[in-house]
């Protein structure tokens, strides 16, 4: 019988990769990542104002949207979505490299997430100011306050903090700075940002990460043991799931921690599967709360772990079982977020506008702090995340 079992149990996960594969041939991602890419720049057609912003500004998410649109240039060498990228770098980095109104004593790190497409930029144009420019982010990072193990603050004003939002903004950028300016010695601090969050964060009984440690144990939304927030939220662990993929694109085959950033990508991507929504293949604002009142399924993270999920399998960073989720996934953003504007355009819809811990006002990390927050349609924390995940949607 337990013979049986086990080859019934072989052939329905033959039957679930064939059956995916088969479903991810009827859809054609990249065209999919091209009419969002064309939606975006006719919603938005100056770049500095994809995250609804009146005047220009350095910013991680007009950083995201460009480097999505980096993704589709290279993939479909029109030169349109390089253009609109350079056009956001061109309106924010002067003659002399300096990025307008970036102070790096703020120790902001999501201002480091919009370095990662200069390097394209740069390689494309060879103009020494975009080159200043990165320069200028890493140098915050050599400064950057940090945790008693390394870990880098959240934010000045955030002390003794990490969350997970921050590995996506910082991480990646380091570690392909890493490999384009060959200094290695750096793969150290990228590993060990991710161990020291995960060490502290990481649930094993739920399987999931919380959103931010306070290693202070200070605030009010803190743990009076453990530092951690009260809640697991869905676009942290998006975050979090990408700066994972990301970085592994950069740090060598040989390096001797990459094992260990595997391990940790598995952790996350198990917990990752365990709570996607039976019926649709999404995930919910507050991840292991399910249908709870006041819960939802939501955009931006969705279209995060599918485009996490959708990369590592195919590259092999995780089991290829997954990307049978992560189809699933891809097909339940198409069937329930993605509306056709009648005009040409299409919009992502149920995207979380913004959340975070602490402040003023306060925000406390409760589960209806999270369910409270503001939700609008083509929000670039969602629309970047799903182009690229339909770019690897569409890779064989």
């Amino acid at each position: 019988m337990k013979q049986l079992l086990t080859l019934l149990t072989g052939f329905l996960l033959i039957f679930q990769t064939c059956f995916a594969q088969f479903q991810k041939g009827k859809i054609n991602g990249l065209e999919m990542a091209k009419k969002m890419a064309d939606s975006e720049i006719r919603h938005f057609p100056e770049p500095w104002t994809v995250d609804f912003n009146p005047k220009p500004v350095w910013n991680y998410t007009q950083g995201l949207i460009a480097h999505a649109m980096i993704k589709v240039w290279k993939v479909t060498g029109n030169l349109t979505y390089y253009n609109y990228a350079r056009a956001y770098s061109d309106k924010l980095i002067d003659s002399t490299g300096t990025i307008l109104d970036y102070k790096a004593e703020d120790y902001n790190i999501d201002c480091v997430n919009s370095g990662k497409f200069l390097f394209s930029v740069y390689e494309r144009t060879k103009d020494k100011r975009y080159l200043k420019a990165i320069n200028h982010l890493r140098d915050q990072l050599e400064t950057q306050p940090r945790t008693s193990e390394g870990g880098f603050w959240h934010k000045k004003r955030y002390p003794n903090q990490m969350w997970l939002d921050g590995l996506y903004m910082g991480t990646p950028f380091l570690a392909q700075y890493a490999s384009e300016m060959k200094e290695a010695a750096i793969y150290n601090d990228v590993v060990n940002q991710f161990v020291t969050v995960h060490n502290h964060t990481y649930n094993p009984k739920v399987g999931l990460n919380y959103h931010g440690w306070d290693e202070s144990k200070q605030q009010k939304w803190a743990d009076p043991v453990t530092g951690c927030s009260p809640n697991f939220w869905g676009r942290a662990m998006g975050w979090y799931a990408m700066a994972l993929v990301d970085v592994l694109d950069y740090l060598p085959l040989d390096y001797p921690s990459r094992p260990k950033l595997l391990e940790i990508l598995n952790q996350v991507a198990g917990g990752i599967k365990k709570y996607q929504d039976s019926a649709t293949g999404l995930w919910y604002q507050v991840l292991d709360q399910g249908n709870r009142e006041g819960n939802y399924l939501e955009a931006t993270c969705s279209s995060m772990f599918t485009y996490s999920l959708l990369k590592a399998s195919r590259i092999g960073y995780i089991s290829k079982d997954y990307q049978s989720v992560a189809i699933k996934a891809y097909n339940g953003i198409l069937d329930n977020f993605i509306q056709d504007n009648g005009d040409g355009t299409i919009s992502l819809t149920k995207c979380c506008s913004v959340a975070g811990l602490g402040g003023n006002p306060y925000r406390d990390g409760s589960y209806q702090y999270y369910i409270k927050e503001p939700v609008l349609s083509d929000d670039p924390k969602g629309v970047g995340p799903f182009i690229m995940a339909s770019i690897e949607f569409n890779i064989k």
